[in-house]
């Protein structure tokens, strides 16, 4: 697969729902920045639909406008704020028009957004969509509403996604929210509160109701999902006041994995984001248990420095990183992994640059994510760091991550090539409406000729033929 270098100045994604006959309301629901955004505005579009509103993709036909944003790094925010500023004129030409921001960039800005933006009415926190019926009734009234208390509780586990958009085959099932790990670039856990993890029970329901549905493969989804814990609610640091019956029928991440496989044997079953200081040997075994966990695993490390690692107050050294992975293709010869990588730190130096292309080398990763450090207001190193390293050193860094990790991009899919996998088909090629393209176990992308007989959401055996930097050439065997 190739490696993600995101473009933040890219739109939002907008999606629509069929419609409600009864319904007469339309809202216009554009999702900008992680999975868990897209995932969360699932939830609103579910709750939005029980008080009578359809979706739409033409913003000129919206009642009530509603943007899920992104606070995780600047550019993000100023395509939000660019995007706003395009509502303007439509605003005056519908006055009754209502314009929200959701998600970590209202949780983050609270009132700012109010005072700021003129045509902003409505401001909506991660944990607060349950309130948006009250919420659109104060700006019915012609107040403006605003809603960004974090809850210890709130997981939506109750809540039945609508999907938005997307093939019918692939779904995200969220099983945690909120991180309780304090890395200082960050700024989720002030904007998503505080961890909790989301009663198992619930999470199956929904993954047996998305195979009744025809789904194939799921991604359960969290900040952190290896620190799943469920012992019956409420945080994750409160845990050591659990009860001694609490704590021996708590389920952990591995567990959940182990349940989720069982109750659909044949969905395939991914999981992100994973944290390496919470990841446990237990979930590999598991990927070796069941066929039907994919052999993939995205493991943010973001430096190959100690010095980094310890300044980003990352809860792992280069070393044990390094000694997980390799248990865990000892564990699961057939694993891939995947990246985030952040350059230019605060005082990151040449050696520690160097550490982090060292650290790609060994692990060999299928493709990543990778950043310059843009600062973010509100997390320690704002406060207490400087921003010290020079933009042009920055890119500099950056382009060679880049480079590099399109070197192993390319190794890593040249090792798929000359072998069969098992691909499910997600769609039609962008590049060629007479193939499919679908990913193996290790998510690697592959396009293929399509056959006859053969359709969206089926799983095919695919010969792997050739390969670019970023896919798989095959051809599906007969």
């Amino acid at each position: 697969m190739q490696e993600k270098y995101i473009d933040e100045t890219k739109q939002g994604e907008a999606f629509a729902i069929a419609e409600k006959a009864e319904n007469s309301k339309k809202l216009f629901l554009e999702s900008y920045g992680c999975q868990m955004n897209f995932s969360d505005s699932e939830i609103v579009a579910s709750i939005l639909n029980e008080q009578g509103y359809n979706t739409t993709l033409k913003v000129e036909e919206a009642d009530l406008i509603l943007l899920n944003t992104c606070s995780i790094r600047e550019k993000a925010e100023q395509t939000v704020r660019m995007r706003l500023s395009q509502f303007k004129n439509l605003k005056k030409e519908k006055p009754n028009m209502t314009v929200g921001v959701l998600g970590c960039m209202a949780e983050r800005l609270k009132t700012k957004f109010l005072e700021e933006e003129q045509l902003v009415d409505l401001v909506v926190g991660p944990d607060a969509y349950r309130d948006l019926p009250n919420l659109l009734k104060e700006t019915e009234d012609g107040r403006d509403a605003i809603n960004v208390i974090l809850s210890k509780e709130e997981t939506y586990a109750d809540i039945n996604p609508v999907r938005l958009g997307g093939n019918g085959v692939t779904a995200f099932v969220t099983i945690t929210r909120g991180c309780d790990n304090m890395c200082t670039f960050c700024v989720v856990p002030f904007t998503r509160g505080r961890e909790r993890s989301r009663d198992p029970h619930s999470i199956l329901d929904e993954c047996k109701s998305l195979w009744e549905s025809g789904y194939k493969e799921i991604t359960l989804l969290g900040q952190n999902v290896d620190s799943y814990l469920w012992y019956g609610g409420g945080p994750k640091k409160d845990f050591a006041k659990a009860s001694e019956m609490q704590k021996a029928t708590a389920v952990n991440f591995a567990q959940l994995l182990d349940l989720v496989a069982k109750a659909v044997p044949k969905m395939r079953i991914r999981f992100s984001t994973s944290n390496p200081q919470d990841m446990s040997l237990d979930v590999f075994r598991m990927m070796a248990k069941h066929d039907n966990i994919c052999k993939y695993v995205h493991l943010p490390v973001q430096s190959g420095s100690n010095n980094m690692l310890e300044a980003m107050n990352r809860q792992h050294t280069r070393e044990e990183y390094l000694d997980l992975i390799k248990k865990a293709k000892e564990i699961v010869p057939e694993v891939a992994f995947s990246q985030d990588m952040i350059v230019g730190f605060c005082s990151e130096t040449e050696e520690d640059h160097q550490d982090t292309l060292s650290l790609m080398r060994e692990v060999e990763y299928d493709y990543g994510y990778m950043f310059a450090y843009s600062e973010r207001p509100g997390t320690p190193a704002h406060k207490k760091m400087e921003d010290n390293i020079p933009a042009d050193v920055k890119q500099r860094r950056l382009a060679e991550v880049i480079a590099l990790q399109g070197e192993l991009s390319r190794k890593r899919m040249k090792s798929y090539v000359g072998r069969v996998h098992q691909i499910l088909i997600e769609g039609t090629s962008k590049k060629n409406e007479n193939q499919w393209k679908g990913r193996n176990s290790q998510n690697a992308v592959c396009v293929f000729d399509k056959l006859e007989g053969q359709k969206i959401g089926d799983i095919v055996d695919v010969f792997v033929f050739d390969n670019t930097q970023g896919t798989l050439l095959g051809e599906t065997v007969k």
